[in-house]
């Protein structure tokens, strides 16, 4: 895993000062890096009926979609308020200053369908909780929550349910 962890570039002080931001911009730029990384995710859910890969703006979209073509699931988008164009579930969610807001299409999943949430980095957990929440209203049964990459000193994992949650890189 090595290899895939250090083409992922570290930016000083972005988005603020004393923060050192993770880009995955360099392996998703990769292609065989990319599709190692989407290969080895994938393989893990393999076998599992999943239908739906629930995916999280917008870096999320890039890396679910592809598991969800791997997988032959479909993709369920959760985006910021007002860019989904039918009937939406809202989930407002604290962050460290304020909140932020998150909508999921109501018909996107089905009562006890197969589900895995995938993203690009677990850092906080805020945003991922909000999401997990919006699956189990909508009845989804969430297989597990997926992640390119983890900051574990953030501890984001604790704000997830117990032993569904799956990182192939930890920083």
């Amino acid at each position: 895993m090595d290899e895939l962890k250090n083409i992922i570039r570290d930016v000083p002080d972005f988005p603020k000062k004393g923060i050192i931001f993770k880009d995955i911009t360099t392996l998703l730029a990769d292609a065989p890096s990319f599709q190692r990384m989407v290969d080895l995710i994938a393989h893990r859910y393999v076998g599992k009926k999943i239908s739906k890969v629930v995916v999280v703006e917008a870096r999320g979209f890039v890396i679910g979609a592809a598991l969800a073509y791997k997988l032959g699931a479909g993709v369920v988008l959760v985006r910021k308020p007002g860019k989904l164009p039918s009937e939406t579930y809202s989930k407002t969610y604290q962050l460290e200053y304020g909140s932020d807001t998150l909508e999921i299409h109501t018909d996107a999943i089905a009562k006890g369908e197969r589900v895995i949430i995938a993203d690009d980095i677990l850092a906080t957990g805020g945003t991922m909780a909000a999401v997990v929440d919006m699956v189990e209203a909508l009845g989804g049964e969430i297989v597990e929550c997926c992640f390119m990459a983890e900051l574990e000193f953030l501890g984001g994992r604790k704000r997830l349910p117990e032993g569904k949650v799956y990182s192939l890189l930890t920083f």
